[in-house]
């Protein structure tokens, strides 16, 4: 079993993203332990602007992990990613951004102009 570390903190949106893809995206069982950071002025200068922040047994950190492509890197260097997770995963995008583009949005420079 993987034992793994959130810093987080309540309300957090990203946080949630992360919980959400790490339950799709990891191979077997783990154990995730959720740290508060706002109970800890520590906690609060280290991670404040950075959570979610996920650590692996080893204290790797992962910064950013609420992406689902920078979780799926940090999980396959450890032999943890469900790969059949994560190309399903790729597929649903993939379609998010085909439907967005459907509505006629345009790249021009750099930027996007809705129809």
């Amino acid at each position: 079993m993987t034992h793994l570390t959130l810093y987080t903190t309540l309300g957090c949106h990203l946080c949630e993203r992360l919980e959400t893809l790490l339950t799709t995206l990891h191979l077997g069982e783990y154990r995730l332990e959720k740290v508060e950071i706002s109970e800890d002025e520590a906690l609060m200068v280290h991670y404040g602007t950075r959570i979610p922040v996920l650590l692996d047994a080893a204290g790797n950190e992962l910064d950013l992990g609420f992406e689902p492509e920078r979780l799926a890197v940090w999980l396959a260097e450890r032999g943890w990613l469900n790969e059949a997770a994560w190309q399903a995963l790729g597929r649903q995008l993939e379609g998010e951004a085909e439907a967005r583009d459907v509505r006629g949005a345009v790249m021009r420079g750099g930027r996007r102009y809705l129809g």
